[in-house]
């Protein structure tokens, strides 16, 4: 079976996971959020406030001010070491509004994918996927691929808590869950 995933298929294994290649992992973070796909939708499609959620983002815009589509740029400003802040740019690779968005960019000196998957279940709640692909390369090699992807699904958990901390506190009936 495969997964479209913007620009690239991915084979998987029974298991349903992507099969590793060699220097490379995924991770998924999975939460229900108490609020319509539309809703969701709207939220992770504001750039703008990706610092609310993402803790390596301190500012972010899509390039030139146009609107989010295929091919267009988001540009951040991110965290570095020591306090510093670096620039980075992700090329937008998937919009299919209501449900899939994916972005392609360094990870440091490796290459990485990540995007969301968002399902309307019942009752206007919201299945939320984010997945990250990771392709080793320079000298972020010499790091155990376990203990980066170790990291990266714990921060990707982290994040989607607060998507759905911030959507549900802006939407009418938001409960938590």
């Amino acid at each position: 079976m495969g997964m479209n995933r913007g620009s690239e298929t991915l084979t998987r294994a029974r298991s349903g996971r992507p099969q590793a290649r060699a220097l490379s992992f995924s991770t998924e973070s999975r939460v229900t959020i108490a609020a319509d796909v539309s809703d969701v939708w709207a939220y992770l499609c504001d750039v703008r406030r990706w610092p609310e959620w993402a803790p390596t983002v301190l500012e972010c815009s899509v390039r030139g001010g146009a609107p989010l589509q295929p091919g267009s740029r988001v540009d951040q400003r991110a965290k570095a070491v020591l306090g510093f802040s670096r620039g980075r740019s992700q090329e937008v690779t998937l919009l299919q509004a209501p449900h899939s968005m994916a972005f392609a960019g360094p990870m440091g000196t490796s290459a990485a994918r990540w995007g969301m998957e968002l399902e309307p279940l019942q009752e206007g709640q919201t299945d939320a996927l984010m997945w990250i692909e990771v392709e080793l390369g320079g000298i972020m090699r010499a790091i155990p691929a376990g203990l980066l992807q170790g990291r990266i699904q714990r921060v990707s958990d982290r994040e989607m808590v607060a998507i759905r901390s911030a959507v549900e506190s802006e939407t009418a009936g938001g409960a938590g869950s």
